[in-house]
């Protein structure tokens, strides 16, 4: 071979050789990194609790929330991985906000899930003040409505609103918002009403100014101090000037329900349906076909019943046909005998009346109030036989007695 062959040769292989020994020792200062980088895609930020560090836990963040659940649970497996990516985003939040998990299902944990009063999986609570103050989580169930729902639970509990533009941001088209004027930020009346924007949070959206004339709706030259609740449904506004923090919660409570809750599937509407079901009131419900010849009708003699009923312990609802088969499902009723009205007592009795006409409505609604529900109460009576001869003697030949004989029969439970 060749001298020159053989220069080139020598050449190629030492170049080779150096070639390979320089990768081989950069990959082995690369590989360090390339470890710590998987190692870091694949850090969970939930933090996994159990009974022997839940406590412990708790007692070191002002803020946190706790998933708990149960790993055969389908829901919980949907929220997983959402749950993990709110936590990876919140954990960068200033100051970052902590997500737990504990499986209630494992029996060493059931304690602390029975005094959390978990009832289903998955539950979510939001602890505060090192566990000293426990809320339900309301809020949305994918990563980024748990990161904005958070990142306001996480803040103060009621807003400044410093200019029309804030207060229409704030406000909205669709929800509650309660608003508080005030002359300044401090005082009793202030402190009452930040009080109960912690308590109700959760449910509602808080928020205060100096100056009414930012707000879209209601008088502007009031100084305060007043609450001006907004709503999307009836008279959009009302405004109230007790500061006694149960008035005020009661005050906020009332008006923050229709007088008439729309069940349908504009998902707006769906706190509001939410809300009348988990009502302690009586509930009446009346089912109909909204695209259907003489539904407004039907609707405007319902309203017509219910403001007349209004804080008497009577909630009201109207469902259409279309949107309420869960509620058909759950009360066995059927399609055929819309429109129908069905109430259900605080005792979980039900009454119901199908292919009712429009007009009789009223009636109906004033036989439950006057018949139903004072019967019931005389029945506790230890004068009951003469409560019952006064009964009879007042309603045995009236049109009303004979309208409930003939109306009330279908009773389901």
């Amino acid at each position: 071979m060749p001298k020159f062959f053989h220069s080139i040769f020598r050449g190629t292989m030492a170049g080779r050789v150096s070639t390979c020994f320089f990768f081989v020792f950069a990959l082995s200062l690369l590989l360090p990194f390339q470890i710590s980088a998987e190692e870091s895609s694949e850090k969970e930020f939930v933090l996994t609790l159990d009974h022997s560090n839940f406590h412990d836990t708790v007692s070191k963040h002002d803020f946190i929330v706790v998933e708990f659940y149960a790993p055969w649970c389908g829901h919980c497996k949907k929220l997983a991985p959402e749950y993990e990516k709110a936590a990876s985003i919140l954990s960068s939040h200033d100051p970052p906000v902590v997500l737990a998990k504990i499986d209630a299902n494992e029996e060493k944990n059931k304690d602390l899930a029975s005094q959390y009063d978990v009832r289903g999986y998955p539950t979510i609570k939001i602890l505060r003040n090192g566990g000293k103050n426990v809320q339900e989580y309301k809020g949305p169930r994918e990563a980024d409505g748990i990161v904005d729902y958070l990142k306001k639970q996480s803040g103060p509990a009621s807003t400044e609103i410093k200019s029309a533009d804030e207060a229409t941001a704030f406000i909205g088209e669709n929800k509650v918002a309660i608003v508080g004027v005030f002359p300044k930020f401090s005082g009793e009346e202030f402190d009452n009403f930040s009080a109960l924007a912690e308590k109700l949070r959760s449910d509602y959206d808080f928020g205060h100014t100096l100056n009414a004339k930012h707000l879209p709706r209601g008088e502007s030259s009031v100084s305060g101090p007043v609450v001006r609740l907004f709503k999307p449904f009836d008279e959009l506004f009302v405004d109230f000037q007790d500061f006694n923090v149960e008035a005020l919660e009661k005050f906020v409570e009332e008006s923050s329900t229709p007088v008439v809750t729309v069940f349908n599937n504009d998902p707006s509407n769906h706190p509001f349906v939410a809300k009348f079901f988990n009502s302690p009131n009586a509930k009446a419900m009346l089912f109909i076909n909204f695209t259907a010849e003489g539904a407004e009708s039907f609707k405007s003699k319902y309203r017509e019943a219910a403001e007349q009923h209004k804080q008497q312990g009577v909630s009201f609802l109207v469902g259409d046909v279309e949107s309420s088969q869960g509620a058909f499902q759950y009360f066995g009723l059927k399609e055929e005998q819309v429109p129908l009205i069905i109430i259900q007592h605080n005792d979980g009795k039900k009454f119901f009346k199908p292919n009712l006409e429009a007009d009789h409505i009223p009636t109906w609604l004033k036989a439950y109030k006057v018949i139903l529900i004072s019967f019931s109460s005389i029945l506790l009576s230890p004068n009951l036989i003469w409560h019952l001869i006064l009964v009879i003697g007042i309603y045995q030949f009236s049109e009303l007695f004979n309208f409930v004989l003939s109306n009330c029969d279908y009773y389901l439970s």
